[in-house]
This record gives structure tokens, sequence and C-alpha cells, in this order.
């Protein structure tokens, strides 16, 4: 037996129609990867994601550790661009930056974490000579609107083809297997792991039949789901539309919808729009999402047409790391596919070196950021100019000894909330506009299982569980890309992804995200693995799952600044566009650009194509470039 002692967006409810039916829907590729977790990023186990040592001088920077004159050692660098983030936003901005100005333009990416990409994590696994998968964030090129050009091109120029999906997922693999609730007794009538939730219809009478919930509940259920029923008669469209828009979608399920509380129950753990819960949600929102009770009644709304859907194994890890085989061919050593990129090992060694025009310095928290020069100078094509001053250290705070470089442009594709302590030269304005948002806290576990058979024997290979430490329980999809086969026989290893929204609910929205960030934080992963442990034993143990013997790896990826935040019409004011916090928050600043999801106002992977685009036409115009 091998043994390791290892010390994700809206879903289910708001999920897209595509996401679910691809986790609905198989040998681990053999691969020369490194094995070494001391050398190697991705095999790191244990608490991943803004693991300890990646944010604590980020922290000491918000409590005015860094107020006034911030000294340093010069390395004597000067750089057209230095990005301040490597998460894909930062990475396509340093693209972008190259493209335009050529392949000898000089771009430093700097980035606090041990590992590239940002949320777009990746999670390898080795188990007995073979390569195990998973994703620590970002999931999929998935939204609710369409890419923009921009995006679609980065993606082509890529290779990243999304309109493959249909010939990649296995969807036999699962033949038989389905969405399950798991109901623990706490808050039904009893602890039972309940097959037939079926996601994209309304679950049929013989799954309330089989829930453990009292009758009054149970006829409820049947009725919210009923798609002739019309719980708001009398109203047009138009007025339909702005009463659930001024009213959280637990007001609508107790008020207008009459669900007792134990049915109220069913919804209340789990998270909808962004993360957020009932009592939080706005009702249109949860309706836009999929939530049950709309469908017999007609509501004015926009028209929704959603991008193309695609899934690596590792996640949009796999997008990160075609930009980073773009930007420093060597640390791949070869030209790469999306085929070859999910089992391609990186070299580290070749991310940070003197001759290379783009270098990716890892480990180093950037305190300051300030113009030392006059930035209204236009300069010309020489690019001799560098105003902008970046200080960095250790982020753990180990070294106090810090470094400075200069650069040309700036462009801060690192989180809002930090930006106005290490930028303090910012009008006091866009600082308070930065601070505006309060991120979703996500905590994405990555377990390799021993083998599968308990899912296969209990009909699932999705668990929503209302209460749950973990709201959401996913066998990994199944595909075949490359040399990489996912999800092989019922007796193989295979991955599972482990989705928890720490909320509190009968908080405002923003507290609930703080609240959820410091319950994060506070928590050790010893406490995490032994809620990990315990849910899966009470959710699979009658199925013949033990997890002692069947739990062979976990990764805990911790997010306590998670999910860019989005507006709502419960918890936000109507803000014209221009005076939108993100807006007012991502002006280019001299020769210093935002560029992030938190500049879009929207979680996803496109938008953080976009911003960078955007920061990158700024950071030109601020040269004097057309």
């Amino acid at each position: 037996m091998t043994k390791f002692d290892i010390t994700r967006r809206d879903f289910v409810h708001g999920v897209s129609g595509a996401t679910l039916a691809a986790l609905l829907s198989g040998k681990p590729a053999t691969a020369a990867a490194p094995s070494d977790a001391s050398t190697y990023p991705p095999l790191r186990t244990g608490l991943r994601g803004q693991y300890p040592g990646s944010f604590e001088i980020a922290h000491a920077a918000r409590d005015g550790h860094f107020n006034g004159p911030v000294s340093a050692k010069s390395t004597g660098e000067h750089y057209d661009l230095i990005v301040v983030g490597g998460g894909i936003s930062g990475l396509s901005s340093a693209l972008f930056y190259q493209k335009a100005l050529g392949p000898k333009a000089r771009i430093l990416v700097l980035d606090n974490h041990d590992d590239f990409g940002g949320h777009a994590k990746r999670n390898e696994f080795l188990h007995k000579g073979r390569m195990y998968l998973s994703y620590g964030g970002t999931m999929s090129i998935e939204t609710p609107f369409p890419y923009s050009f921009t995006a679609k091109s980065l993606l082509t120029e890529l290779g990243v083809t999304p309109s493959r999906w249909k010939d990649v997922v296995q969807r036999k693999t699962f033949a038989g297997m389905g969405s399950g609730v798991f109901f623990d007794r706490e808050h039904f009538t009893a602890d039972s792991l309940v097959p037939g939730f079926n996601h994209e219809e309304a679950p049929t009478a013989a799954f309330w039949d089989a829930a453990p919930l009292d009758f009054a509940s149970k006829t409820a259920l049947l009725r919210l789901y009923d798609a002739n029923t019309n719980f708001m008669p009398g109203m047009t469209p138009h007025e339909r539309r702005k009463r659930l828009e001024a009213m959280s979608y637990e007001t609508f399920l107790r008020k207008y919808a009459k669900l007792p509380d134990q049915a109220v129950s069913f919804f209340d753990g789990v998270g909808y729009r962004n993360n957020m819960r009932i009592d939080t949600c706005p009702a249109f929102m949860a309706m836009r999402g999929g939530a049950p009770g709309f469908a017999g009644m007609e509501v004015e709304q926009d028209p929704l047409e959603e991008a193309d859907f695609f899934h690596f194994p590792d996640g949009n890890a796999s997008i990160a790391r075609l930009l980073v085989a773009r930007l420093v061919p060597k640390v791949f050593g070869a030209p790469q596919t999306m085929d070859s990129i999910v089992t391609a090992t990186a070299d580290y060694s070749h991310l940070d070196r003197p001759d290379q025009p783009v270098r990716i310095r890892l480990k180093q928290m950037v305190v300051r950021v300030e113009h030392v020069g006059d930035a209204s100078v236009v300069e010309n094509a020489s690019g001799s100019i560098h105003p902008v001053r970046v200080v960095y250290q250790k982020p753990d705070g180990s070294d106090d000894q810090r470094y400075e470089a200069k650069a040309a442009n700036v462009i801060l594709a690192c989180f809002n909330n930090i930006i106005p302590y290490i930028a303090p030269q910012l009008p006091e304005s866009q600082k308070q506009a930065l601070k505006y948002p309060s991120k979703v806290p996500m905590m994405y576990t990555s377990v390799l299982l021993r083998n599968w058979r308990a899912w296969k024997s209990a009909g699932v290979n999705t668990v929503m569980a209302p209460h749950g430490y973990y709201q959401h329980l996913l066998l990994d999809t199944p595909l075949q890309l490359g040399d990489y086969e996912s999800v092989g026989a019922v007796d193989e290893p295979a991955t599972l992804h482990m989705l928890r929204n720490p909320n509190f609910p009968g908080h405002p929205r923003k507290d609930q995200n703080r609240m959820g960030r410091q319950e994060m934080l506070a928590t050790s992963f010893e406490t995490i693995e032994s809620e990990t442990r315990a849910q899966l034993q009470r959710t699979f143990g009658s199925y013949g799952f033990d997890e002692k013997q069947d739990i062979l790896a976990i990764t805990v990826n911790r997010w306590p600044h998670g999910y860019a935040y989005t507006y709502d019409t419960l918890g936000d004011p109507t803000f014209p566009d221009a005076e939108q916090p993100h807006v007012i928050g991502r002006k280019p600043f001299g020769r210093i650009a935002i560029a992030n999801a938190d500049s879009g106002a929207a979680a996803f992977t496109n938008i953080a194509i976009d911003e960078a685009e955007r920061a990158v036409q700024e950071s030109l115009a601020s040269r004097g470039y057309d």
C-alpha cells in the first residue's frame, strides 16, 4: 500500500449547463514527471493555494509596516515592463506587451507564490509511477457570456480549441452514475446519500420519496420544481424582475414558494451565483443561475449566451503553462500544444535567468511601486526612461533584505485589495475604490483515491452536501487528452475535487466573506484533513469506503482571497457605469496600470485576459506609442 499521511464557481444551483453535463458525463498517463516536491511545486501537498509563507509580508503591508519611505538594495535591473502577479492576467499582460514591443522587450514578472498561475493552480500526484492531475483553482474555460475577440484570439494563439470538448470527454465511463445529495441527520431526519438528483430537469418524485425529509417538505419541494407552478401570479414580466432583484432567494423560497424550514434547509448550505448564500443572493440572480422555482413564470431578462466549455485535467493551469511556454520557451524545452502541455514537465530553473528577455521571479512579494521620475515624459523607441521603482522581498518575512528594480511600465496584476498599500501614490479616491470589494473565500481540495468503487456502488459521480464541511464533491471528469487519460477502471486510482465556501449566513455578504476568510486562515491543515476524511467516511462508508485505506493523498488549495467580487442588487448600490468601484480602481496612474479579474468585477479567465489587454494598451499609451 502506498500511503501519504500528508500533513474550486457557482455550482449545482448556479452552474452552467455545459459544466454540469461535463461533470456528469481512463488511465492516467505514464509520464516522465519529476518526483521531488522540493523542486517541483505542482507536486507539493498539504496546505497550498495561499499557503503559509506566501502572504505574511502582504499582511504586514496592509497593517502599515511599509508606511513612509522604503529602502532597498538596487539590483541594477531595468525593464520595459514589470508585472506584479504571475496569474493568467499577469502572464497575458507580459505576452501582449512582448507582442507589441517585439521579442527583445525586457519583462520581469514577480509573484509571491512558489508557482506561477495564480488561482489557476495545478495539483499533481504520483502513485506507482503514474501521474494523476487535479485543479487547485480556476476550473474551466466557461462564462455566462461569449468570450471577447481578444480572449478568443489568445486561446487560438496558444492552440486551445474549446470545441474539442465533445471529442475528448469520455461520457461512457460514468454510465449509470449521476448526481446525488447527502442529507445529514443534524438538519434532516437521517444521514442518507440519495442518488438521482437531476440538475437539468426537475428531480423525480422517486428522489424526493427516498430523501429523509418530512412530508410537508417533500410536498413543497416537488411543487417548487414543478415547471407549471407560478409563484408570482398577477404580475408583468417586468414587475417580476424588479421584485426578484429586490429580494433574496431565501425570501422567495419562504414568502412566495411557502417552503417550510426543513425544505429551505435543503438550499441554505450551498453557494449560488459567485457562491452567495440564499440570504444574500438576489432571487433574480439565483434564477439566472438555474435555481428552481421560476420555470412556471415569465420574467423579463437579458439574453444569456454562454461561452464554449473546456476543462483541462489541471483546470486552467494548462492555460498558464501555455503562456509560460510562449514567454520563456526553455521552461518546457519544446513548443507546446493543448495536448502536450497536460503531461509536459516544467523546468523551473529556467524561469529567471539573466540571458533571456522575459524573467519570472517567484517567491517575491512586492511592497512598493512608485514613480521616481517624470512619468509624463514621452519617450522614443529606445525606451531608455525607467521612471517606476518596484521594491520586493521574500513573502514570508524570513529575510528583511529588500531589492529594487526599475521599469518603463508597471502592471499590477495582483488583488485589488493590496494595491493601495503597495502603491501609496495613487489618489485617495482610487484607493478607496480598490478596497471596496471583498473577495470570495474558497477552498479547493484535491484527493487521490485508491479507487472509485464506493462511488460506483452508490451510483453517483458528484455529490451535493447542503450542510457538509465541503458543499460539493466531484470525481474527476473522464477525458482523454494527448497522453493523459483522467479516469481509468473502477479499481484504479482517481482524483476527487472537494469544494468548500466558508460563508456565515445571517450577516451582510461582504461580512460573510471576511468572516469566512478569517476562519480559513485560522484553520490548520490537520483540522482540514480530519474534516475531509470524516466527511468522505460518513458519505461513503456504507458503500465500502475506508478513509484509512482509500485516501492516498490530500492537497488543500486555500484561497482566502478567492473569486473576484461581483455586484448584486441587494448588497451594492446602483452605480453609474463610470462610478463603479472597479472602473475607478483600474484607472492608469502615470506609468502604472492595473490588470486582474477584480478590475473586471467578474471571476472568469477571459475577464483576466481582457483586463490584461486593456492595461497593456494603457501602458503603451503612457510611453507615447500609438
